[in-house]
């Protein structure tokens, strides 16, 4: 008697190699696509393999639960792989060195403004209190964020789901945007989308230019350091 295919899948459902497996073959194909349009923003594979994991999951019945017992192999390498980009940093240590002023100035303004339109947004549609501490440290790299928004007693669910949001958004329209402003200047542009986009800007800066990379990786980096000690100070001034 052959063996029931449902029953094989159960089985395998279970396994975290499968759901390791299901991530990297996604984001393999995604990436393929996205460099058969020449990075295209529209393209970006950490989009697209969202939406088609998110449905594979759905159409499964499977958990993220589940899923997430083979996908943690790759959220454990985002450590290392944020600490990889001190290696780019030391090779261009004396262009960084050149712009460390402008730099700090642009941390500041484009921490305090990430902050205070998302607070002040969510305020305008009448969004509840809770819910505008989860979205507050939205700017910042999802482990950090998370930290916030526990500190703040909101939603850290939440808080991720804004973060993967807006480091999407911000892959998406940096290079538009920027090509319309005018902005030419690698550092610069590297630089906005790794203060407003964290780790998804930084990666779609990396596929620009190496020196947009470089300093995208030191505006997430300082970001959340900033955005640490801001938040707080923030929802307490402006949340009702």
């Amino acid at each position: 008697m052959s063996e029931n295919p449902f029953s094989l899948w159960v089985y395998l459902s279970q396994s975290p190699l499968l759901w390791l497996t299901v991530t990297l073959l996604t984001y393999a194909v995604a990436d393929a696509v996205s460099l058969k349009t020449h990075r295209h923003p529209l393209a970006n594979p950490v989009l697209h393999s969202m939406w088609i994991i998110g449905a594979f999951l759905l159409v499964t019945g499977t958990s993220y639960t589940t899923y997430f017992g083979g996908a943690q192999f790759v959220h454990f390498l985002l450590g290392p792989a944020t600490v990889a980009l001190a290696v780019p940093l030391y090779e261009n240590r004396q262009v960084v060195a050149a712009a460390i002023l402008p730099m700090l100035v642009a941390l500041l303004v484009g921490s305090v403004t990430a902050i205070v339109s998302v607070v002040l947004l969510a305020e305008a549609v009448g969004l509840p209190r809770g819910i505008i501490l989860s979205l507050a440290p939205k700017s910042v790299t999802a482990g950090v964020a998370m930290g916030i928004s526990e500190s703040l007693h909101a939603d850290p669910s939440l808080t991720a789901v804004s973060v993967v949001l807006t480091g999407i958004m911000g892959a998406i329209i940096v290079t538009p945007l920027m090509n319309r402003t005018g902005i030419t200047d690698f550092r610069a542009r590297g630089f906005a989308v790794g203060l407003a986009a964290h780790g998804i800007g930084t990666a779609r800066a990396f596929q620009v230019d190496a020196v947009a990379g470089v300093f995208a990786g030191i505006a997430m980096s300082l970001n959340a350091l900033v955005t640490s000690l801001l938040v707080p100070l923030a929802v307490t001034l402006l949340v009702r």
